[in-house]
Formats: structure tokens, sequence, C-alpha cells
């Protein structure tokens, strides 16, 4: 139906009768679906579970909201996700970074992979990296919020990432954000 509906976001359900919502997108977002128009897909439970979090966002998902989420926060969601930005619960996003940053400690990546980035990209992608919003980045650089979207855009395209958490785990792996 996605293939056939081709739409920009998908709100697609953890918990699914006969096929489950990570699943559904892993098939959804995997190689046989056309390249040419990808949905963003946006997980939605009533379980605030980690494993959950990270398994949706490991299929591809690009936002993880929790059904009690109001109703002006989903519209937001579905429009952030349709802009090509990730948005995670804010019940959940502290809790995703501090778990990611305290995993076992890989050898840092290539530092060739930041090579591209300007300086102001590089302490734009450590703060994205430590879960600031383009507001507070806006705030903390003394820049307009404008600026930093077409920075995040900049370092998106750059680094080959899909969206903000995969940005921020390149910054991870690479050394340029370590934990807290």
């Amino acid at each position: 139906m996605a293939a056939r509906l081709a739409p920009d976001v998908i709100l697609m359900d953890v918990r699914m009768p006969d096929l489950d919502g990570i699943e559904a997108t892993r098939g959804i977002l995997g190689p046989a679906y056309p390249a040419a128009r990808v949905p963003r897909i946006l997980m939605l439970t009533t379980f605030d579970i980690d494993e959950y979090v990270y398994d949706a966002l490991e299929a591809g998902a690009s936002g993880f909201l929790l059904k009690d989420a109001l109703p002006e926060d989903l519209v937001h969601a579905v429009r952030v996700i349709a802009a090509g930005e990730a948005l995670l619960a804010p019940s959940v996003t502290r809790r995703v970074i501090t778990q990611f940053a305290g995993r076992r400690p890989r050898a840092p990546r290539a530092s060739t992979v930041l090579a591209d980035l300007t300086d102001r990209e590089r302490e734009v992608l450590v703060l994205i990296g430590r879960g600031r919003s383009n507001g507070e980045i806006a705030t903390d650089l003394f820049i307009a919020e404008q600026t930093v979207k077409t920075h995040v855009g900049k370092i998106l395209a750059k680094l080959g990432a899909r969206d903000r958490v995969h940005a921020v785990i390149v910054a991870y792996d690479t050394g340029l954000v370590e934990p807290a």
C-alpha cells in the first residue's frame, strides 16, 4: 500500500496484528521499496520502552512518539518528519542519547567523515549531538534559527545522513561528541 500510495509520512503503530510496525517499517524502507519516493515513518506507541525506540530507529523510522501526545504535538511531529527532520518523544530523547553514549566505546571512524564540514557546521553538529533543538542552537551560537536550519541541512547532506538521529550517531562514532 505504501508503494502504491507514495505517502510523504506514514504513522506506524508499533504493535499491530499479523506484522508489527517495526517489521513493516523495515519492509517499507528496505531495498524492495521504490527508491524514487521513500516515505518518512513516525512510530506511535502506548509503550515507553527503550527496545521499541532503538528497534524503530534501527529500522529507519524518522521519529518516535507516544500515543498520549497532545493532538497539536502529533501535528507538529508529522510536519517535522515531513520536512526531513527527526523527532523523538521528549520523554525518551535524553534517555536515548544517554544510553547511546554509554555503549561500549568503539574506535572512532576516520576523521575524513567530518572533513567537509566547516568549523561552524562542526559546532552545530556538536550541539545536535548533545540533543539541542534548532532554537537552542540558535541561542547558544547567537545566530538566527533559519541559519541553524541551513547549517543542519548542509551537515546532513555532507554526512549523507538521513536525519538528525543519524547525524548524532556520526557525531558519536567519530568522537566529535563524547558521553557526558
